[in-house]
């Protein structure tokens, strides 16, 4: 079964992807863990994401678009990235979730992936 990790990161987080003094032990962490993960063959697909600050967020409202730079929420953990992995069980997910890094300081929510059926030929 196929399962999204949603990696949640704090802005302290983001902030270490680019300090020399932190990017090493920040970038170590989750490549071990990838490492792992790879090893393991559980990875599907996985991305990190730029930090919030690049996001935009669209809505529609009344029927007018509304457009708005920065991330959707005001919160203390923002999406940092994703993986989709292929494991047995939702235990095993979480075992697996539970190794990231965002882990031990903010999140990471596992989540299955929806299975859609085939679409029907008319």
């Amino acid at each position: 079964m196929q399962y999204m990790l949603i990696l949640n990161e704090t802005a302290d987080d983001f902030a270490k992807r680019n300090d020399p003094q932190q990017a090493g032990a920040y970038w170590g962490g989750w490549n071990a863990f990838i490492s792992a993960m790879g090893a393991a063959g559980v990875i599907v697909k996985g991305d990190g994401l730029l930090g919030p600050e690049t996001a935009t967020t669209v809505r529609i409202k009344d029927g007018k678009r509304h457009i708005q730079d920065g991330p959707f929420a005001d919160t203390k953990e923002q999406l940092g990235g994703y993986f989709i992995i292929e494991v047995p069980d939702l235990d095993a997910a979480i075992e697996w979730a539970l190794k990231a890094p965002s882990a031990a300081c903010a999140s990471v929510e596992v989540r299955p992936v929806l299975v859609m059926a085939p679409a029907s030929a008319a």
